[in-house]
């Protein structure tokens, strides 16, 4: 079998990394080929091919340099890029995951070439369509045919949109990598000491969701929130951010590190260290909840809403008021049940697929 395995952007390349593995364990002997195309969405190295180098994953097959264009302009892009790829290698399937412009590329890409997809993350709605990655989480799912959730909770939002067959829960591939990874992190990693900091000692801050930083209101009250914030606060800035931070001549004070984009390892060892987590990333969101750390979310709503119903992640929105007065006093309780699966989610995935392959050659 040949799998067209499809990433752009840097949360897709923790995802890809456990199934990668499961699929060389499941595959030794040559049954399973995985074929890696990188879009190219994400081009910055720290972004980009930091991550392929830490994560042991393997070289893109295809590199298709699609690069920073507007959103409409880059998934075309991309198409034209995936359907010469498509035509090439002939796959029997397609996998994408989560809700990129590169999961929509995928997506589109395999239903235009007829081969069929796969979607990791499947059925994870945050039900405002306002955002980009829920018009692309919508389409994708809508010409899946398996659909393989991280939640419970995603089961039943493909039900309710009258999605029922072959949906299956298999729990989060970013909970694998990040069992895997943890260990080693922890040993390699060296920067807390190269910012000086100390366990518990800092907040932890990551933005880059189109919502707030392209919204120079929204921007600006993020900015005004954490300049009020009486603690160190460590903010690696994605390069879009820096950028809209730029634009707006943003000013920060003091406690206030604004740093370059970090490695997978290196933001393992701050977000387990952190005493506090704002961010408006969904993978940022399940890392503080795998790890045990509070998490606000600078978002008025979330796909990932087990973290919020189960204590650990609150809704702050950008509103300084609403964001300060949590900084302080949010407290979750003590229970972290496994909401997201085991950690075995890539095994369950190739299993799968394997299982789907078996069952169209029986036919």
């Amino acid at each position: 079998m040949k799998i067209l395995s499809i990433v752009g952007a840097r949360p897709e390349f923790i995802q890809a990394m456990p199934v990668s593995w499961a699929l060389q364990s499941a595959g030794g002997d040559g049954t399973l080929v995985e074929v890696l195309v990188h879009t190219g969405q994400h081009y910055d190295y720290r972004m980009s091919q930091a991550f392929f180098d830490q994560l042991e994953l393997p070289v893109a097959d295809y590199n298709l340099g699609v690069g920073a264009e507007s959103p409409g302009r880059q998934v075309g892009e991309m198409l034209i890029r995936l359907e010469e790829v498509f035509l090439r290698e002939q796959p029997d399937l397609a996998l994408v995951r989560g809700d990129t412009n590169s999961t929509l590329a995928g997506a589109l890409a395999a239903s235009k070439m007829q081969v069929p997809l796969a979607h990791i993350e499947a059925g994870e709605r945050s039900y405002d369509r306002r955002m980009p990655e829920e018009i692309n989480r919508l389409v994708s799912d809508q010409l899946s045919e398996l659909h393989l959730c991280a939640s419970r909770n995603a089961q039943e939002n493909l039900a309710r949109e009258g999605i029922r067959e072959r949906v299956y829960w298999v729990g989060d591939v970013m909970l694998d990598a990040l069992l895997r990874y943890l260990p080693v992190a922890s040993q390699e990693s060296k920067i807390l000491e190269q910012f000086g900091l100390t366990r518990n000692g800092y907040a932890l801050v990551t933005i880059h969701r189109l919502a707030n930083v392209e919204n120079p209101v929204r921007l600006a009250k993020i900015v005004a929130a954490l300049n009020q914030v009486d603690e160190t606060v460590l903010f690696p800035a994605h390069p879009r951010t820096r950028l809209a931070l730029d634009r707006l001549e943003a000013h920060f004070g003091g406690h206030v590190q604004l740093i370059d984009p970090l490695g997978y390892l290196d933001m393992l060892v701050l977000e387990q260290n952190a005493r506090l987590i704002a961010t408006d990333s969904g993978g940022v969101q399940r890392e503080a909840y795998y790890l045990g750390i509070p998490c606000l979310t600078l978002r008025e709503e979330t796909e990932w809403v087990e973290t919020v119903a189960v204590g650990w992640n609150r809704l702050v929105g950008v509103e300084p008021g609403r964001v300060l007065e949590a900084w302080f006093t949010f407290t979750p309780p003590a229970a972290r049940p496994p909401i997201y699966g085991d950690g075995l989610a890539a095994e369950r995935i190739v299993r799968l697929l394997c299982e789907w392959v078996q069952e169209q050659e029986d036919r």
